[in-house]
């Protein structure tokens, strides 16, 4: 999974979980030419990296060997985690939503990786017991809808979707949609403390953590749900009760398209031409969750913006890892940690392949960047809910 030898990093994900699917094991070799994994040698197995076309070399038992044995020399930052099944996936979406509307769908498509969407019913209906990892589309948990009224408001997709909005959260017993998404907001939680992993991309990260801290708090507009929001509710939010995120300011006006303080877009200085992030070196043998997350044939990655492009450093939890920054401007792009029992990792930005996306833009075709990093990130998440679990040393 290195640079020079692999032509398509990301179906290679894909022959993996297929592998995980036939019920055999694999090695995810940290740290070792780009996070490469080592997998049982069938026939099967061959043929269908040939058809996905996967680079891959056949090894010696002894070589096999020789190179685990390296891994796990106390002088080298490598280590072999065993993945040992298939997780079951969940795509949190509207009906409706095309593939490139969300670079995981995209992503997990063109890896060939079987997913299933769910969306408020299913979630409130507790649904995402049956899953093992569930992304969130780009979601306004807010109820503010994505904050798009300014710009969009007297847009016929505009209307439709609030209009849906307004008839679900109605059907699924709930006054305004703000209500609705915030119970939907607190299941995801439920999910995650009870096990799960979510993971998150661009405006799903800040409205998420958002919605649960205004928990009984009214922060919408009469635009957004007919009624005023609560006086002083600034003062109100409860940063106790989110994932991520503290001490943000709440961005008031209706006609901003911006959810917080926690979001970098609008404070960024950085030319497209040297936007690019970092990823921290993490401990393989210490610390193998964050180092799972961090696998990648290269440790700087092409920045992209989206409407929650980054997160401000000095408004992320302590105890919330994170894994890529930009340093030059205080900002982080991708972060992890624990909740409960479970995972999450969110990732700032829409599209790794797409720098600033836009409403209506054309989709972005995989197959013109097979060896992505961007993208690898999102997968390497998709993977880890498959590692054998180890109790974390620090």
């Amino acid at each position: 999974m290195d640079v020079e030898s692999q032509k398509n990093h990301l179906k290679a994900y894909g022959i993996t979980y297929w592998t995980l699917n036939k019920q055999l094991k694999v090695k995810w070799l940290l740290n070792y030419k780009g996070g490469s994994f080592l997998l049982p040698d069938t026939e099967s197995i061959q043929r269908e990296c040939q058809i996905r076309g996967v680079s891959f070399e056949v090894l010696s038992n002894a070589k096999a060997e020789q190179i685990l044995a390296d891994i796990a020399s106390p002088s080298q930052n490598m280590e072999a985690v065993v993945l040992e099944k298939a997780p079951k996936i969940a795509v949190y979406t509207p009906n409706g939503k095309q593939p490139w509307d969300d670079a995981v769908t995209m992503v997990l498509k063109y890896a060939e990786i079987p997913y299933e969407t769910v969306y408020d019913e299913e979630v409130l209906n507790d649904g995402l017991l049956l899953f093992d990892w569930l992304h969130l589309h780009h979601e306004d948990f807010t109820g503010q809808y994505g904050k798009f009224y300014s710009q969009y408001r007297a847009s016929s997709w505009y209307i439709e979707e609030k209009k849906a909005a307004e008839a679900l959260a109605q059907k699924l017993g709930y006054s305004k949609v703000s209500d609705e998404k915030l119970a939907v907001a607190l299941k995801i939680r439920d999910y995650v403390v009870g096990g799960g992993f979510m993971f998150a991309m661009c405006s799903a990260t800040d409205s998420f953590d958002i919605a649960l801290s205004a928990e009984g708090i009214d922060i919408c507009e009469p635009m957004f749900d007919g009624d005023g929001s609560d006086a002083g509710y600034q003062n109100k939010i409860d940063f106790n009760k989110t994932f991520a995120f503290k001490n943000y300011i709440l961005e008031t006006n209706p006609k901003v398209y911006e959810f917080s303080s926690i979001d970098m877009t609008r404070k960024r200085k950085i030319p497209k031409t040297t936007d690019y992030f970092s990823l921290m070196e993490f401990s393989a043998k210490w610390d193998p969750i964050p180092t799972m997350l961090c696998q990648n044939h290269t440790a700087l990655v092409k920045g992209f913006m989206g409407q929650t492009t980054s997160f401000n450093r000095e408004e992320i939890k302590s105890n919330v890892l994170v894994l890529g920054e930009t340093k030059i401007n205080g900002e982080a792009k991708y972060i992890h940690g624990i909740k409960g029992k479970g995972f999450f990792t969110f990732y700032g930005g829409h599209d790794p392949e797409d720098y600033q996306h836009r409403v209506g833009d054309a989709k972005t075709e995989l197959d013109l960047h097979p060896t992505s990093p961007g993208y690898r990130l999102i997968l390497n998440n998709v993977l880890f809910p498959a590692a054998k679990k180890k109790k974390q040393k620090t």
